[in-house]
């Protein structure tokens, strides 16, 4: 789905078995499990502070430095666990780079502008959005582009790197900065690569965020005889080294964010990061033009329970070998637009294969192919 923007724990907890399979390692072998050294610092840490939630879960099991999936894999394509739209076909970034250049022309054709991705998997999406501004050259002639990608994970932004930068110009590194890496792209423009957003400088930013907030750490509730009940990750008592979801014996902080009064599901995903990142870039548009354009599977407040994990392509229980699999959740869009708090128009979602019809793949898809260079 797409959707575009302008302008104290206690340590016992209540056994949870969730219905899905996915969503429970009693069916899988404890010995998957053994070894991993993500698991190790998940049981050292839930035995020393107690159950976590889902949310500090897929926090340490994708981003630790030390053992992060995102930090240390390289997660995409055939031989990973995952496959984007852009690995695909080329297409898919050649529609998103004329939509880009389209949104800058109605908003007035500012002299410059950022393009900003989140999250840009192997820069493949970014790629194909330069060589489509490249091919409108003559359009774009008088303004002054620059790249910003924010990544945390140094492997991927190393392949990135390889993607989008000429060889001849050497990057320029520092570790400790804000900006932890700067290049300059093979069609001469300048890219830098940040850890965070808040780190991007304020202009006129045209920002993309393609199958970016599905990874964010999400907390899980359901909903019990004693009103919303936090799910969270133990240690199974009969299984030293297995791990297994139970529900909070009492309110958590964490509760605050679901809509209690108007709630009609019994079971509930909230993303406090993501409202976060939304709030940030409503504020920037709103205070200095551009727009941004939001793509993911999602729901607009209607899924439950959809927590899940992919290795190899194929569905993996999200608590055997943690660090090994990649971790997601459909992101709710409705809670998206609220969070943008009206400080800037909030269109959609609509599905992917509408925004592409609209921009024309059908007629696309009939000129010849040309082959990414």
């Amino acid at each position: 789905m797409n959707a575009l923007l302008r302008r104290g724990v206690a340590r016992v907890g209540i056994p949870c078995v969730w219905r899905g399979k996915r969503f429970s390692s009693r069916d899988e072998a404890a010995e998957s499990n053994r070894g991993t050294p993500m698991l190790r610092h998940l049981t050292y840490k839930i035995k020393s502070t107690g159950p976590i939630t889902v949310a500090e879960y897929m926090k340490e099991v994708l981003t630790n430095p030390a053992k992060g999936y995102y930090v240390h894999h390289d997660m995409l394509g055939e031989k990973g666990d995952f496959i984007t739209s852009p690995e695909i076909s080329q297409i898919f970034g050649e529609l998103l780079g004329i939509w880009f250049i389209s949104e800058w022309m109605a908003s007035g054709k500012s002299p410059a502008f950022q393009l900003v991705e989140l999250g840009p998997g192997r820069g493949t999406l970014t790629g194909d959005i330069l060589r489509v501004f490249s091919q409108l050259g003559s359009v774009l002639k008088a303004c002054d582009i620059s790249i910003h990608l924010v990544e945390v994970s140094q492997k991927l932004s190393e392949i990135q790197a390889l993607t989008l930068t000429e060889e001849k110009l050497p990057l320029e590194r520092d570790a400790e900065s804000l900006v932890y890496m700067k290049g300059v792209t093979k069609s001469g423009l300048p890219v830098s690569w940040y850890r965070d957003l808040k780190d991007v400088p304020k202009g006129c930013s045209f920002y993309l965020a393609h199958e970016f907030f599905d990874a964010l750490p999400v907390h899980k509730f359901q909903k019990t005889s004693q009103g919303w009940r936090e799910v969270l990750v133990d240690i199974d008592p009969q299984v030293p080294d297995k791990l297994r979801f139970v529900l909070a014996p009492c309110a958590t902080p964490a509760e605050a964010f679901i809509r209690q009064h108007d709630e009609g599901r019994d079971h509930v995903e909230v993303c406090p990061d993501a409202g976060i990142i939304i709030q940030d870039l409503s504020e920037r548009i709103a205070l200095t033009g551009g727009a941004a354009l939001i793509a993911d599977y999602g729901h607009d407040g209607t899924k439950a329970d959809t927590f899940r994990g992919f290795r190899g392509h194929q569905l993996h229980d999200v608590l055997i070998a943690p660090g090994t699999a990649d971790l997601t959740a459909d992101v709710d869009f409705s809670y998206l637009r609220r969070m943008a708090q009206g400080k800037v128009a909030s269109l959609g979602p609509v599905e992917q294969r509408t925004f592409l019809k609209n921009m024309g793949i059908d007629v696309r898809l009939q000129e010849p192919f040309h082959a990414t260079c």
